[in-house]
């Protein structure tokens, strides 16, 4: 169990580091110390810190695909998946997208991700791609294929691209979440 709790903590406490100070800027000795342990110790749960950034990796590749399935949503491609597209409704994307949005600002770790990657696209080719993959054309060519058209998936997912960045500085946070929850209530008018 320790070790279960130490790689954790290690993933969370990298995560931070990297959404503050950018993922090359930080290194394995600032992250065991951040997590309380001797870099010698951290490298007995993970090899490297490539391995870390890999391992935060597939937890959000895998929560994403949970909180799609949790809303009935599709977590393939509409090509692999075209029958679960089909019976996607707007009620379950609109419950999906509130959900997310939540999840992305609120989680910390998923918050910490988010900020990293927004600070990483201008640095790194491979950061751009997964900033592009988490919130960027990855999303919008996910709603795309459930509105069939990516207009309407601009219209959906325009303003709540644009409510991530508005949240971060919000001094109120509850009324950021009201302005998405109104714009994505008229979906269903």
């Amino acid at each position: 169990m320790k070790n279960e709790t130490t790689k954790q903590r290690i993933l969370t406490e990298a995560v931070k580091l990297f959404s503050k100070e950018g993922y090359e800027a930080v290194s394995v000795d600032q992250i065991a110390k951040a997590v309380g342990i001797k870099a010698p110790s951290l490298y007995k749960h993970y090899k490297s810190k490539r391995d870390i950034f890999d391992s935060i990796l597939r937890i959000m590749e895998q929560r994403d695909g949970e909180n799609a399935t949790a809303c009935s949503l599709p977590e393939g491609t509409a090509e692999a998946m075209p029958e679960a597209y089909e019976r996607s409704s707007i009620e379950d994307l609109i419950t999906f997208s509130k959900q997310q949005f939540r999840y992305w600002t609120e989680d910390e770790f998923a918050a910490s991700f988010r900020k990293m990657l927004t600070v990483e696209q201008y640095r790194s080719e491979e950061m751009n791609g997964l900033y592009h993959q988490y919130l960027g054309a990855g999303p919008l060519n996910y709603v795309a294929d459930l509105l069939g058209s990516q207009a309407e998936a601009l219209a959906f997912y325009g303003p709540m691209y644009l409510l991530y960045s508005v949240y971060d500085d919000a001094d109120d946070k509850a009324s950021v979440h009201a302005l998405l929850d109104a714009h994505l209530e008229r979906w269903l008018r």
